[in-house]
């Protein structure tokens, strides 16, 4: 299982500590320092869209100038989040089948058994 995300992320700290407490076993991967891979970001745009994975509301976002935000469509929004990966809504956790976007107790409790 791998969690993707920033380090210094409130909800990725949240995540990891949930994961912790429960003694789920996980690798950390931080696509700030480490960067995002463009076919594993394609896997996860081709399962739950570039709407589920882009971060509109983040500062990353907020702060790129308008002509990089406008007419987004998925190679775009994918050229978008590798070249900003803070862009990327977190955290992203990755186990075969399993794949969540965003931090929600419930969810995850559902998918993790």
């Amino acid at each position: 299982m791998i969690l993707y995300g920033i380090r210094n992320c409130d909800t990725v700290k949240k995540a990891r500590g949930w994961l912790d407490a429960r003694g789920v076993a996980y690798v950390f991967h931080d696509y700030k320092t480490a960067g995002v891979d463009g076919e594993e970001l394609d896997r996860w745009v081709a399962r739950l869209g570039w709407e589920a994975l882009l971060n509109r509301t983040g500062t990353t976002f907020r702060k790129l100038p308008d002509a990089e935000k406008t007419d987004l469509d998925v190679p775009r929004s994918t050229a978008l989040m590798l070249a900003h990966p803070s862009a990327i809504r977190r955290p992203v956790l990755a186990d075969g089948e399993t794949l969540l976007v965003g931090f929600a107790p419930d969810v995850w409790a559902a998918a993790l058994g």
